[in-house]
C-alpha cells in the first residue's frame, strides 16, 4: 500500500510539473491624472448687468413699435448714460408727455431705484384751455401706467403748481431728467422757479439732465420758445443762475439737417408733422429736431462759498434775458 501511495504521489507530481507556466498577468494601466477643471465664469460687473438691463428695456414689449422706431433720432441708450443714469437711483422725471421716457426710466429702475414722475396740477394752469389741456394728458398718462402694472406699477406720479413748482422734499433726489420741456417753462414765464426747484430737491452732487430743441446761437429764446426751441446759452444761464454748475454738453442728439426756420416751428418737423402730408417727405428726411443734452450737477455743501446755501439762488433764478 506504501508503495501504491509513493507512486500515485510521485504521479500527480510529474504530471503537475508537465503542465504549461501560468501566462503573467496583464500589467494594470495607469489612471490618468483628472482633467483639470474649467475656469470659473467671471462674475459680471454691476455695470454689465445694468446694461443687459437696459438692452432688455429698449427691446421690451412694453415699447409701442413706433417708440422703438424713434431711437434713432432719441438715442434713449445713450442719453441716459451720459446723464449718468444708473441701478439705485432716485430720479424724478419732469412733465413726461405721452411716457416716451418712462417707458424706459420704469422697467429699468423697477426692484432697484425709484421713479417720481412730476406732471403739471392743471387746477393751477393760466387758462381753462390749458388747463383742460392737462386734463386730458394726465388723464391718458395715468391710464397708460395702470394698464401695465408689471412696467409701471412703482412709479410715483406728483403733481405740481406752475407758479411755484415743488418736487419732493429738499435734498431728496439723486436726478431729475427733463426732455424737450424748457420751451414750454419758458412760455409760461416758469422757467426760472422750475430750475430753482429742480435745484432744491436735488441732493448735493445731484444730477440735472436736460435735452432741449436748440436754436440758433444768438437767437432771442423768449421769442423762439414759441416756436419750440432755445438756444443752449439761454438753458445753461437758466441752471447756473439756480445754482448748477455745467458738467459737460453731448452732440449725441444733434441734427445739423434742422434748419430751424419752419413756419410751424419745431413741429413741423417728426413726430408731430403739423403740416400734415405737405412737404412731409422733405420734413421725413430731415429727421427729428437738432436738441442740445446738457449734464449739470448740484455742487456739493462743502464746495460753496461760505454762507452761499441753496436757498440764496432764489433771487437769482428769475428768469433770465434771452
Amino acid at each position: 500500500m506504501n508503495k501504491l501511495a509513493l507512486s500515485a504521489a510521485l504521479a500527480l507530481a510529474l504530471a503537475a510539473c508537465s503542465q504549461p507556466p501560468a501566462p503573467p498577468a496583464e500589467p494594470v494601466a495607469a489612471t490618468p491624472p483628472a482633467a483639470p477643471a474649467p475656469p470659473a465664469a467671471p462674475v459680471p460687473t454691476a455695470e454689465e448687468v445694468f446694461a443687459a438691463k437696459m438692452d432688455a428695456v429698449l427691446a421690451g414689449a412694453q415699447r409701442s413699435d413706433a417708440n422703438k422706431a424713434r431711437d434713432q433720432y432719441r438715442h434713449p441708450k445713450e442719453t441716459l448714460a451720459f446723464f449718468g443714469f444708473g441701478p439705485g437711483l432716485k430720479v424724478i422725471e419732469i412733465t413726461p408727455g405721452a411716457g416716451w421716457f418712462t417707458e424706459v426710466l420704469a422697467p429699468a429702475l423697477k426692484g432697484d431705484g425709484k421713479l417720481v414722475v412730476a406732471v403739471v396740477d392743471p387746477a393751477t394752469a393760466g387758462s381753462d384751455s390749458a388747463k383742460a389741456y392737462y386734463e386730458k394728458n394726465n388723464k391718458a398718462y395715468a391710464d397708460k401706467l395702470s394698464a401695465d402694472a408689471a412696467s409701471y406699477g412703482e412709479v410715483e406720479v406728483v403733481s405740481f403748481d406752475q407758479k411755484a413748482p415743488s418736487f419732493g422734499a429738499a435734498g431728496s433726489a439723486d436726478a431729475v431728467y427733463t426732455f424737450r420741456n424748457v420751451h414750454n417753462f419758458t412760455n409760461s414765464g416758469s422757467d426760472g422757479a422750475m430750475f430753482k426747484a429742480f435745484f432744491d430737491v436735488l441732493k448735493a452732487g445731484g444730477i440735472l439732465g436736460v435735452e432741449e430743441h436748440r436754436a440758433n446761437p444768438g437767437t432771442d429764446s423768449a421769442t423762439s420758445a414759441k416756436s419750440g426751441y432755445v438756444t443752449e446759452d439761454y438753458v445753461i444761464q437758466l441752471a447756473t443762475a439756480a445754482g448748477f454748475e455745467l458738467v459737460d454738453k453731448s452732440e449725441i442728439n444733434a441734427n445739423p439737417k434742422d434748419t430751424k426756420d419752419y413756419e410751424g416751428g419745431v413741429w413741423t418737423l417728426p413726430p408731430s408733422l403739423r403740416g400734415g402730408e405737405k412737404d412731409k417727405d422733405k420734413y421725413l428726411a430731415i429727421g427729428e429736431s437738432d436738441r442740445m443734452t446738457l449734464k449739470f450737477r448740484k455742487p456739493d455743501t462743502a464746495a460753496l462759498a461760505p454762507g452761499d446755501k441753496s436757498d440764496s439762488f432764489e433771487a437769482d433764478a428769475a428768469k433770465p434775458a434771452g
